[in-house]
């Protein structure tokens, strides 16, 4: 009897000095050092850059894209998309609108070198009808073809109705698109 207390004494104290010595705990619990110091402090730095460059959060803000995405909605920018590329028709942007702070999401419908004209609420490039599944409400707009000048593209929300995407938006420079939603 008193030998297997003293024996569980025994398997117990191992175990807590392998879970006191173990990297879990010691990752956990670690003790204050400088080469701590200086994990946490690139933590931090990794963060900064990371959330402030190359992942931005973005609130959507009003109903030009919807259904696709509604208002309220968080998303975040994706910035390194165009690092290399240039954005392509259909794609959802992130545009820089009104300085930094404000950033829309838009759909670019026609790039660089192409005539970009809607007639009865359906879209033409180049002359010729576009097929556009993700556009649920039909426009009741026109608009004269026009042509999209050298690194530009053209951009318009999904809900054709909404008051802005009449004519406000239209031609942006490549240079104002941020990047892309993440989702």
């Amino acid at each position: 009897g008193s030998s297997d207390a003293g024996q569980s004494e025994h398997i117990y104290d191992n175990r807590y000095k392998m879970v006191k010595n173990s990297k879990i705990s010691k990752f956990f619990f670690p003790s204050i050092t400088r080469k701590f110091i200086i994990r946490i402090s690139l933590v931090v730095i990794l963060t900064y850059v990371l959330f402030g460059y190359i992942i931005i959060p973005l609130k959507i803000a009003g109903h030009s894209m919807e259904p696709t995405y509604h208002n309220g909605g968080i998303n975040f920018c994706w910035r390194l998309k165009y690092f290399y590329t240039i954005p392509a028709r259909q794609d959802v942007v992130v545009v820089r609108f009104a300085g930094k702070k404000i950033m829309l999401l838009k759909r670019v419908v026609a790039v660089e070198g192409e005539t970009v004209e809607f007639r009865q609420g359906k879209l033409f490039i180049n002359g010729n009808v576009i097929d556009e599944p993700y556009v649920r409400f039909p426009c009741d707009w026109n608009l004269l073809p026009r042509l999209v000048e050298k690194n530009r593209v053209y951009v318009v929300g999904d809900n054709r109705n909404v008051p802005i995407e009449k004519h406000d938006f239209g031609q942006v420079s490549i240079d104002r698109i941020m990047g892309v939603p993440l989702w």
